[in-house]
């Protein structure tokens, strides 16, 4: 029986989770201790993410995820996050999964400090608005996790506290709609950035994540354009329709100006509407695959010893056929709303 030391235990976990674990624990313990030691409950401009004094410490916008201001917070997050990273950093490697972390956590909380200067425009109260309100933690790292999840496995069932299964594909959106419960009794901060981090990591991972193991004419891909990820998809059926307009117009602009880098043109298909290289591309990967299989299955190809030894009347002027499979990466650029409404 194999027994692991607690440092072939550490040893064991990838590079950027055991950094990003270690982080977590120092910085909301030394977090803790001043509030301990102060014995006050106003915020900490140069650890979290207070919007009305952050420009002057702007590394906040990304340092603040590794604030977590309860031990129950803390607690939650080493249960969640460590596990989910190391998966994702395996399947991944470092440099793609430090990207995709930091730009739903920057993103999120440049959107966060944005509404709340908005609000203050509105309602001119500055002590809630902008110094009354403190962003951290890792809540958009959370609903991160949770959305490449529903990327990678969508159909894999969790259970939860023993009791309740789930696909994982249905966690992402319930997560939303706890954010909004709580933004709505008044909870805003810091549970907005749950919804901030749910659109701008699906956007990350639909559009702008690098993919090193596919490559379509000698260069890499971006993003999951397949249908089956497409944002109209976390909604319930009777939005689609405005979901798609919207998604659609969004996406339309976005590529006008040179926003979303390109996923590849399937110049065959030659299609303009979302969605419809990528499915061309699929419905000729079927063709193939059936032509040849009839190929393999035909007796007539099979012919006896004397009879392949003779030579065929057309075999110094004919090629042998070759089936060209394609790439399923082979597809045009997917609007946001994609087509699966069809």
């Amino acid at each position: 029986m194999a027994v692991f030391s607690p440092v072939q235990l550490i040893a064991s976990v990838p590079p950027l989770t055991r950094f990003f674990t270690v982080a977590t624990v120092s910085i909301s313990l030394f977090y803790l201790y001043l509030q301990w030691k102060s014995d006050a409950t106003y915020p900490l401009p140069y650890l979290t993410l207070v919007p009305g004094t952050s420009l002057f410490y702007p590394w906040t916008f990304f340092t603040s995820v590794f604030v977590e201001t309860t031990i129950y917070e803390l607690v939650f997050t080493l249960i969640c996050i460590p596990p989910c990273l190391r998966y994702l950093e395996r399947l991944w490697g470092a440099v793609e999964t430090l990207k995709f972390i930091a730009a739903t956590v920057i993103f999120s909380n440049i959107i966060a400090f944005g509404l709340n200067w908005i609000e203050f425009a509105v309602l001119r109260n500055a002590d809630l608005f902008l110094y009354g309100m403190q962003y951290h933690g890792q809540m958009a790292v959370q609903i991160g996790v949770l959305v490449a999840f529903t990327q990678l496995i969508p159909e894999h069932q969790v259970q939860l506290f023993g009791v309740f299964r789930a696909r994982v594909k249905t966690l992402p959106m319930a997560y939303v709609t706890f954010s909004t419960v709580m933004c709505i009794i008044g909870f805003q901060c810091p549970f907005i950035l749950i919804q901030f981090g749910w659109l701008v990591s699906w956007i990350w991972l639909r559009f702008y994540k690098k993919n090193t193991s596919e490559t379509l004419s000698g260069g890499p891909t971006y993003g999951d354009r397949s249908e089956t990820f497409a944002l109209v998809n976390s909604f319930p059926p009777f939005l689609h329709t405005p979901i798609t307009f919207l998604a659609n117009t969004t996406y339309k602009y976005a590529s006008r100006f040179g926003l979303i880098p390109s996923g590849g043109a399937d110049l065959e298909a030659n299609h303009s509407q979302p969605g419809s290289a990528r499915a061309e591309a699929e419905r000729r990967r079927a063709m193939a695959l059936k032509a040849l299989d009839q190929r393999l299955a035909n007796p007539a190809n099979t012919s006896s010893p004397a009879q392949s030894s003779r030579p065929h009347p057309q075999a110094s002027s004919t090629k042998p056929e070759t089936t060209k499979i394609p790439d399923e990466n082979e597809g045009g650029d997917l609007g946001t709303g994609g087509q699966a409404t069809r």
